[in-house]
């Protein structure tokens, strides 16, 4: 399965790294828009550029030589993102010349083996810094790029030298197996849930070397059918700053949920459901993967007749934007109800994949309409002429209708909600595009 690439914006503090990571996100290409109930704060961005997509990380400042705690740390993240990513964009301050620091990053970048593109930001007038740009060569990594973040200066052509980097002509084996990440915040408990799936079978196929660094791909055969199953539990652990922890955490499942079919998210019983569990949902569910989510640690909570319903409110209000997402209580550490997981994999591959015919889509939209009228605006109706699905994985439908205007994001849902009825489509989400046609 083929992802996107993911380009990690680097550099030293106060070079203007988060300045061109926001500006990129939100003006020069286009962005995923922000669904509701995932919070905005965010360290990446699904883009598009001439017709190429990618995945751009911001990262903090890499301070080579620092005692401080913070920067140490921000330094470790940083050379995580480099060594998770594809390739980098590397910024400096012409203002500043080339510093110490810029060398040690340098040479940082060199051992990595990264494709980089080497960018010297706050370049607001060409020919007054042309010659503080040449400066820049020293750095050994090639061709630096003039530009200004702030005043967007030369972007185009920056973005362009970088998705020449991307390799999109590898040729890789179609691969059928459905593919499933165990994604979460540290310490949930994906370690432990991945070595009971897989220690309880004994009918694994192989280790394969996973195609990032970032992951753990293993293969495992159960009742004829094969996984692949994405671990995503290799996070040390280095600091108790809590910001850089979650940067890394997310940044390890954009790359895994890039090549996956179905995300299993674990949650931690015994801290409940948190924003962070909101920020890993949402990278799945903004790329319309499979949802299930696994509530862990089942064993150390103590129950009565209401807990699992409580439990499961809390995480329909948190996570407000996964309605579909099948739902389990397990414990790694006892076995309890892992077995399970499997017919919730199978099931929500399945509806994942799952294909309607345009007659039968049509046979549930004339009823619904009768059912419940398409609104109206300023005395003009909804006229929905018909429905049919383009694409699976997730499953996409397209509405013809006489003005997109009209068409409320209520009235989808309302929609949605009666193809669900109809078909479950259980631990996927469902895309709907609304196309305009004049009317006969």
């Amino acid at each position: 399965m083929k992802r996107k690439p993911i380009v990690a914006i680097v550099g030293r503090p106060n070079v203007g790294k988060s300045t061109l990571f926001n500006m990129l996100a939100g003006q020069r290409i286009s962005i995923v828009k922000d669904t509701p109930g995932v919070t905005r704060d965010r360290i990446y961005a699904d883009a598009t550029w001439l017709d190429k997509n990618f995945t751009i990380i911001d990262t903090g400042g890499i301070e080579p030589k620092t005692d401080n705690k913070l920067l140490k740390y921000m330094r470790e993240q940083a050379e995580n993102a480099i060594e998770l990513s594809d390739c980098v964009l590397f910024l400096t301050d012409v203002r500043d010349g080339v510093t110490d620091a810029d060398m040690e990053v340098a040479q940082m970048l060199r051992k990595a083996n990264k494709r980089v593109i080497l960018v010297v930001n706050k370049v607001d007038n060409i020919d007054k810094f042309q010659a503080d740009v040449y400066e820049f060569y020293n750095l050994g990594l090639g061709d630096p790029y003039p530009i200004s973040a702030l005043s967007k200066l030369n972007i185009g052509d920056m973005l362009e030298e970088l998705v020449k980097l991307f390799d999109y002509n590898v040729e890789e084996v179609e691969d059928e197996r459905p593919r499933i990440a165990i994604i979460g915040k540290p310490n949930a408990g994906k370690s432990s849930l991945i070595n009971k799936l897989l220690g309880e079978e004994r009918l694994i196929v192989s280790d394969i070397a996973g195609t990032t660094r970032d992951a753990v791909d293993t293969s495992l055969k159960r009742n004829g059918k094969e996984y692949v199953f994405i671990d995503t539990a290799g996070l040390r652990r280095k600091s108790k700053i809590k910001e850089d922890i979650e940067r890394f955490s997310i940044l390890r499942a954009v790359s895994a949920v890039e090549r996956c079919d179905v995300c299993i998210l674990v949650i931690d019983a015994t801290e409940g459901v948190t924003e962070q569990d909101a920020k890993i949902a949402g990278i799945a569910h903004e790329r319309g993967r499979g949802m299930i989510i696994a509530v862990n640690k089942w064993d150390a909570i103590e129950k009565d007749t209401k807990t699992v319903k409580k439990f499961s409110q809390e995480i329909r209000d948190v996570l407000s934007f996964l309605p579909y997402a099948e739902i389990m209580f397990i414990s790694a550490k006892t076995g309890q109800r892992v077995e399970k997981l499997f017919e919730s994999i199978d099931l929500v591959i399945e509806n994942h994949s799952l294909r309607i015919s345009t007659g039968v889509l049509n046979d549930i939209l004339t009823e619904a309409v009768a059912l419940q009228q398409p609104p109206t605006d300023k005395g003009r109706r909804l006229k929905i002429f018909y429905i049919t699905q383009i694409k699976v994985k997730p499953p996409t439908f397209i509405i013809f209708v006489n003005s997109k205007k009209i068409m409320h994001y209520s009235y989808t849902r309302y929609l949605e909600n009666r193809i669900r009825d109809a078909f479950g489509f259980n631990g996927t989400p469902l895309k709907f595009i609304i196309r305009e046609r004049k009317e006969d």
